[in-house]
């Protein structure tokens, strides 16, 4: 694969994420440059990696052969403004926002002909990443098969309609919030059970592992892999959680989608 200088916008969450899976593989590029308001962020990122170079205006990260758009959506559109002078027909854009779709982004990067969007996954820190990409009608078949091998350094990466993007968002990228904090908790009282950490981490995530794979590799319905084990005891609260994944996430849903 042909090496290209990249230029992310935004040094936040998810740009950190990229460059450690990008270190985790010993991935060579020309060059990786970021651009952030904050420079204290610039500066810890630096720290962190120190072969990036650190820009002082966004444009210039627009002129990179990869340009990352790492921002959230109540911001885009006025950066896309900013920075429509410095890209030009050979850049490939790859934002990594919900809720900004891909003909509003072109509708102000007039002369960007290659336009992707990637939800991203944190677990891409570990390059075990589930992260589904729509391509703009600009980008060539070769172009795609270049982008997807070198998004693959963070995980699994898929091509998909850009209309499933945000459910992606709900059902990928932000999945693991709903059980990192119960996994901990449940870590917390294994100790207090008389469990080593040590003990803790091996049974929640060897069980866990154990019941993805019964769920939905074991090919029963739902309804039996639940009904394997007689004791349950927070099925009281059943109820209660499913209705706070409805009405949060459903929320949430509708929010980014509009």
């Amino acid at each position: 694969m042909k090496t290209k200088a990249l230029g992310f916008i935004g040094g936040g969450r998810i740009t950190r994420i990229f460059l450690q899976a990008f270190v985790n593989k010993k991935a060579i590029f020309d060059s990786i440059s970021v651009f952030d308001n904050n420079p204290d962020i610039l500066r810890d990122l630096k720290q962190k990696f120190p072969f990036i170079q650190t820009l002082d205006y966004a444009s210039e990260a627009a002129r990179k052969d990869i340009v990352f758009l790492a921002l959230h959506p109540p911001v885009i559109m006025e950066t896309l403004e900013k920075i429509t002078g410095a890209v030009s027909e050979q850049t490939i854009f790859i934002s990594l926002a919900p809720k900004i779709t891909i003909e509003k982004m072109a509708s102000v990067l007039k002369p960007v002909q290659q336009i992707v969007r990637l939800i991203p996954n944190a677990t891409s820190v570990i390059n075990h990443g589930y992260n589904p990409v729509s391509f703009g009608p600009g980008v060539s078949e070769i172009q795609k098969w270049y982008i997807l091998e070198m998004l693959n350094l963070l995980g699994h990466t898929f091509e998909t309609s850009e209309e499933k993007l945000e459910a992606y968002a709900l059902l990928s990228a932000m999945l693991p919030t709903y059980f990192w904090f119960q996994w901990n908790e449940l870590e917390t009282l294994g100790s207090q059970f008389g469990l080593s950490e040590t003990e803790c981490r091996e049974s929640i995530y060897e069980t866990l592992n154990a019941a993805l794979n019964t769920m939905y590799h074991s090919g029963m319905k739902p309804a039996e892999v639940m009904d394997l084990i007689p004791i349950k005891p927070i099925g009281e609260n059943e109820a209660q959680i499913k209705a706070i994944y409805q009405e949060k996430l459903t929320a949430l849903y509708e929010k980014i989608k509009s």
